[in-house]
């Protein structure tokens, strides 16, 4: 029996590198081997989503490390490919009765055989018995838990009454029937996954012990953006706080971010915005804790579409990603079979299916190449800094169901204090209120934004936090008419001799302040409380709606904060290393496109053309590379490539490399010269000339153009000049 105590060491890092993952429940194949740094392996019994035929779990690993691969391992745990568990083959009970199930009576399934679940004990024992075990045992020392996942439509199961009564100690509540039985039912919720992350990964990390192996724990999670506005409840910033969390990653892609939103009374898709939103929210929860975050993006989503509209949405979040300089891990693609395998509607409208398109296959591997060698920068996003919206893991506990007529439409009342600001190209962070005991929270932030209308504080400490930081000069604009009905939950600011009507009057009085001043400007100590008696929704569903907030806002920035000019404008603009990030946000204050000049690499373009200028066009991304930040111009270098550079050797007059990428997709690179190449030899594993093979010389940007096939074995690039 293990007496493990949940810790662990931030700083640890292995000799291998694993800067660029991927997760896949497949063997290694030539058509998907990306080259990514690590291959994580999914589910001991493969994803439920893949109906292929089974391949042991061992045998998988083995596939990937046989091709030069690091490997990890991933599973869900809320769901998976568990049906020894379900069934009774595992302890010889029936376990089908724990999965979640809402308020009819129905199961809430994942897949066939596969239902969300509530995470008894029992149910964690058998997934550190027959899962995590078995795959330290084949060696993976890094394990990955995604997806912590309970669905605010469920709570009616007897297992989850059964967690009712000995988390509270009282008979269940149905949650329709009342704000505080919907608080109450999402709490334990929340808890129930916490506790089952940190009893399988305090597991995993003893018996790693016992084998003398050191084993990282990660949670690959959904922002708190996208689990709030989908209704699912789940640890979310909590999970920062956990000792026995080594990282996460990000999962940031299409299918999130194109969930619609409001904004001037308009509900669409924006993509780019509420990725740029989601990326912040996960870099913010974990920012103070130092902890390692991947990045993920998907050049494809889980919902069919046509090629096209998955290229574009992948530019957009790819671009929202790279926008965050202090990030440099990233998942490059889940589930590359799905990418490079799948059949999809070749256009809009169009019946006819295809794999992945030669030139988009092209696009992509050159952007995730790009990731290989993306840096860390100290470089801000352009634009005004310093304008923070707070945000609380409730937000995931008053999103279903509704009560007294009280709605907050598509988590409009985050939305409209974030985007007002996104849509006039000021690239406002996020804080989170339960990182706000961590110094560094609000160092950078002039401004903060919040609001109560749709979280409340889970902690009287997050006020202490609060109140400091305004009396030492901080600024707050506090926007809500605090009478949602979640304001009278039973909760810690109205119980043990608490009698405050709000959670903000708690607040207020920290600030001393009566317990609902009126509308206006508060001077605290050196700092300000602004407080607007609007909910932020009202900004956002209404025409204009946002013009008071814009207004109050600009004047505290640039008259109490002395911040400089609040500048409005419709692009966001990043320099990051040799990089050039753009994009152009629409619905702004006009439609003008962004212009840049110089020399440079278009890297969205599969023919990687050099050009001298850009105009980007509103709803529009671009990512550049800058030819003349080139350092050193006397050494040959590959600036941009659709294949994994290798074992590179530079002579006197020869430069040369191995390049790889999977089968069935065309390389492109662009290769810095000190001079014009006299010969360029492209030679196969077998000695022959790779297929398709050509080159040319661009003197103006001293490039050589190269293109050719593809090999997973590689292709041998050599070049005399």
């Amino acid at each position: 029996m293990f007496t493990y105590s949940c810790k662990t060491n931030t700083t640890a890092e292995t000799t291998n590198k694993e800067k660029t993952v991927f997760q896949t429940s497949r063997e290694w194949r030539p058509t998907i081997d990306n080259r990514g740094d690590a291959a994580i392996i999914y589910g001991v019994g493969g994803n439920p989503s893949d109906k292929s035929k089974r391949i042991q779990f061992e045998d998988r690993v083995k596939s990937w490390q046989d091709r030069g691969y690091g490997t990890h391992f991933m599973t869900g745990i809320a769901w998976g490919e568990y049906q020894d568990y379900f069934t009774g083959q595992w302890d010889g009970k029936w376990h089908l009765d724990e999965g979640q199930v809402q308020q009819n009576g129905d199961t809430i399934w994942h897949g066939r055989m596969v239902p969300y679940i509530v995470p008894s004990k029992n149910y964690l024992k058998y997934i550190k018995e027959m899962h995590v075990k078995r795959v330290i045992d084949a060696g993976i020392d890094a394990i990955y838990m995604e997806e912590p996942e309970f669905w605010a439509r469920a709570g009616y199961s007897d297992a989850f009454k059964k967690e009712w009564q000995e988390y509270y100690g009282f008979p269940w509540r149905p949650q329709h029937e009342s704000p505080e039985n919907t608080w109450l039912s999402s709490k334990l919720k929340y808890q129930l996954y916490y506790r089952a992350l940190e009893d399988v990964f305090t597991y995993a990390k003893e018996y790693g012990k016992s084998k003398g192996m050191n084993i990282r724990c990660y949670v690959p999670t959904h922002s708190l953006v996208n689990y709030s506005q989908w209704q699912i409840v789940s640890p979310e910033a909590s999970l920062a706080s956990m000792p026995c969390v080594d990282g996460y990653i990000a999962q940031v892609w299409t299918g999130t971010s194109r969930e619609p939103n409001f904004y001037n009374g308009n509900y669409r898709e924006r993509v780019f915005e509420t990725a740029f939103l989601e990326y912040g929210s996960m870099q913010s929860m974990t920012a103070p804790t130092g902890r390692k975050m991947f990045f993920l993006t998907d050049p494809i989503e889980d919902w069919p579409r046509d090629w096209e509209d998955y290229r574009k949405n992948y530019q957009a979040t790819f671009t929202a990603q790279l926008l965050y300089p202090d990030i440099d891990n990233y998942e490059i693609m889940p589930w590359p079979e799905r990418v490079y395998e799948g059949l999809y509607n070749v256009s809009a409208g169009s019946k006819e299916k295809a794999r992945i398109p030669r030139k988009y296959a092209t696009q992509m591997h050159v952007m995730v190449n790009a990731l290989n060698d993306m840096s860390l920068s100290n470089n801000k996003v352009s634009g005004s800094q310093g304008i923070s919206v707070l945000m609380g893991n409730s937000l995931m506990f008053q999103r279903f169901p509704t009560h007294e007529g009280y709605d907050d439409p598509q988590l409009s009342n985050f939305y409209g204090q974030a985007l007002p600001f996104l849509k006039r190209g000021v690239p406002v962070s996020i804080a989170h209120i339960e990182n706000l005991s961590y110094s560094g929270t609000l160092k950078d932030t002039r401004i903060l934004l919040m609001t109560y209308s749709n979280m409340k504080p889970l902690e009287p400490k997050a006020h202490e936090h609060l109140a400091d930081w305004i009396k030492k000069g901080g600024i707050v604009v506090y926007s809500g008419r605090d009478n949602d009905p979640f304001q009278t939950v039973r909760e810690w600011w109205n119980q043990e001799g608490n009698q405050y009507l709000t959670a903000s009057a708690h607040l207020f009085e920290k600030l001393g302040l009566e317990s609902a001043p009126a509308e206006g400007a508060y001077k605290i100590g050196k700092g300000t409380l602004y407080v607007l008696r609007k909910d932020p929704k009202e900004y956002v569903l209404n025409k204009e709606g946002d013009r008071e907030l814009i207004e109050v806002v600009k004047n505290l920035y640039e008259q109490t904060a002395k911040a400089g000019t609040l500048t409005f404008k419709n692009s966001l603009y990043l320099q990051r290393g040799n990089y050039e990030l753009i994009s152009v946000l629409d619905e702004s204050i006009d439609p003008t496109p962004y212009r840049i000049e110089g020399l440079f690499i278009d890297l969205y373009d599969p023919s990687l053309p050099v050009i001298t200028q850009k105009e980007v066009q509103p709803n529009h991304q671009s990512m550049l590379y800058n030819i003349n930040k080139v350092s050193n111009k006397k050494k040959p270098q590959v600036l941009a490539t659709a294949a994994r550079v290798y074992d590179e050797k530079i002579e006197k007059n020869t430069y040369s490399f191995l390049a790889k990428s999977p089968i069935e997709s065309t390389n492109v690179m662009r290769i810095f010269l000190p001079k014009q190449p006299e010969e360029c030899k492209f030679m196969d594993a077998n000695q022959n000339e790779a297929v398709n093979s050509t080159w040319e010389w661009h003197e103006a940007s001293k490039t050589l153009f190269v293109s050719f096939e593809n090999n997973p074995d590689g292709v041998r690039v050599e070049i005399d000049f």
